[in-house]
């Protein structure tokens, strides 16, 4: 029989274990209490609680208005790939400066349109629920109701975005790609923000709508290397219409181009049936032929159904929504789109 000195003594190495053994479990259940914090995530219906008409709100005025300008929704896919590219989706795209050294004044954005529509919808916003929906979200939002509206697909948009404080025209040149970029350009700036070669075939497909300024790709027609040259990446015959009865000189900043002739309107794989014709507008569009993994994908998506494309270009919208996301007490959520609080 164990002596009550032996005793005390097993009581207290217990104890002392059961001690450690909780004291283990708090300084876990701590840290994952402190990493739920500091990766804070979006979620679907953020604004249930405090804002429940929030995501109706934005959709009716997208219902209301895009009919009457539906060329606003290929601005508006692009205002929000444009944002998400800089600081992350946080709204500093909308930012105004009165020095020019906002992110509204780099060349890449100096085409961007929809300020103005994103604006009217926040104060419609903000006259239901004051202080409470994120400009961040709303170009989210919108971006995809005004596709959604124009016949396009639709993709999840989890909200709880809070509004950046900062926007520099310097970090909006060197992050969004540029229609001259190369393949190794695209594929880095895609992977900075996380998103893979699939992602960059599928966003680039948002190409099958809207237009852009000859000044966009001209060189490719007059100029391509500085000796009066044309791209030989771009067809030939396609290059001389283009010559002939669009982009008449290099200098024409002005006139307006289809990305995808024929059905620009429609959100279909005719950007990718262009990019394998070697009539992707772009030198970006034509970069994605000269890597074999984002070649064989666009030939994957051609030769299948359109759902296929529709539902995998959703994925990569949801994705990239998501990138850098300000979220819980980062950032904040601003009165007016175009300045900080």
């Amino acid at each position: 029989m164990p002596s009550s000195s032996s005793s005390n003594t097993e009581e207290f190495e217990t104890f002392s274990k059961m001690g450690r053994v909780c004291f283990v479990r708090l300084m876990v259940l701590a840290l994952l209490g402190f990493l739920g914090c500091t990766h804070a995530q979006l979620q679907m219906n953020f604004y249930a609680k405090n804002c429940p008409k929030a995501e109706t709100i934005v959709l009716d005025y997208v219902r209301k208005h895009i009919p009457n300008a539906p060329s606003l929704a290929a601005a508006l896919i692009r205002m929000h790939f444009h944002d998400c590219f800089v600081r992350g989706c946080d709204g500093s795209v909308l930012l105004n400066s009165t020095t020019g050294t906002a992110e509204k004044d780099a060349p890449p954005n100096l085409t961007l349109r929809g300020f103005d529509f994103i604006d009217r919808i926040k104060a419609v916003v903000e006259a239901d629920c004051p202080g409470v929906v994120s400009c961040a979200d709303i170009i989210a939002l919108a971006a995809r109701d005004s596709i959604v509206i124009t016949g396009g697909p639709s993709w999840r948009v989890p909200t709880g975005r809070r509004d950046g404080r900062f926007s520099n025209r310097t970090e909006a040149i060197n992050n969004i790609p540029a229609p001259t970029s190369n393949f190794t350009t695209l594929q880095a700036r895609f992977g900075n923000k996380s998103l893979d070669l699939k992602d960059l075939v599928l966003l680039s497909g948002a190409h099958t709508i809207g237009v852009s300024h000859c000044s966009s790709f001209s060189n490719r027609l007059y100029n391509f290397t500085g000796v009066g040259d044309e791209d030989p990446a771009l067809d030939s015959e396609y290059a001389a219409n283009l010559k002939a009865n669009k982009c008449k000189s290099i200098n024409d900043n002005t006139t307006l181009v289809e990305m995808d002739p024929g059905s620009r309107k429609t959100f279909d794989l005719g950007y990718y049936k262009q990019v394998l014709k070697r009539r992707g507008l772009f030198q970006s569009d034509a970069a994605l032929r000269t890597n074999p993994t984002t070649l064989s994908y666009i030939r994957q998506l051609v030769s299948g159904p359109l759902p296929n494309f529709l539902s995998e270009f959703a994925l990569s919208m949801e994705k990239m929504g998501r990138v850098d996301v300000k979220t819980g007490s980062a950032g904040e959520i601003r009165k007016h789109c175009a300045v900080v609080n």
